[in-house]
């Protein structure tokens, strides 16, 4: 399998280092090889007792506007059914937001009473399957931005993907070609964040 690289080549740190969250993209859709390229990558995370406890949905084309309209239907549900000018506004930047992006990876832990180790281990793993996902998009020129919110975490939504309430959605993966070039960031430095113990 062939797939399309960025310009120059980098390393794995370089990566790292350039991967920002990039939620404006235009609605050119990725090639099904560039979003299995990601989807292989995130196979490879770490997982406890080898559980890999992850399942991914990826939504494009229609599928988009079905899960757009699913989630305008848990927000007016919230909202016990209050209508105003002010809650259709509401109500139409929900669905939409479902359209930011022409391909969503949804990252899901399904079946989670038949997983082995502890629960918050299993979502360690899915969130590296998720990072492993980014820096994967990062290499070959997509951008891409993880999101959750209340979306991840309503029995609504995750009955739409088939999902009891009990099992997680670790996040939406929003993935395209980006409109603009972000600015290297500057996080706080690790040694303020570190303490070494000998």
């Amino acid at each position: 399998m062939s797939v399309v690289m960025s310009a120059t080549s980098a390393s794995l740190f370089e990566v790292i280092r350039r991967r920002r969250s990039v939620g404006q993209v235009t609605q050119e859709e990725p090639t099904r090889e560039q979003i299995e390229r990601l989807l292989e990558a995130a196979t490879y995370a770490p997982s406890h007792y080898v559980t890999e406890p992850w399942h991914f949905f990826v939504l494009t084309g229609a599928a988009r506007e079905a899960f757009g309209d699913v989630m305008a239907a848990t927000l007016q549900a919230q909202m016990e059914g209050t209508t105003n000018d002010k809650v259709a506004a509401r109500l139409w930047r929900e669905r939409n937001k479902a359209l930011r992006a022409p391909v969503i990876i949804v990252v899901t832990i399904p079946k989670t009473g038949q997983l082995a180790g502890n629960p918050l281990e299993n979502i360690a793993a899915a969130a590296a399957a998720t990072q492993n996902m980014l820096l994967a998009a990062e290499e070959i020129g997509l951008a891409a931005i993880w999101r959750t919110g209340d979306t991840a975490y309503d029995p609504l939504v995750k009955r739409w993907f088939g999902l009891a309430p009990e099992d997680h959605i670790v996040g939406f993966v929003y993935i395209g070609f980006p409109k603009l070039t972000c600015p290297m960031r500057v996080p706080t430095h690790f040694s303020m964040k570190t303490t070494w113990l000998s």
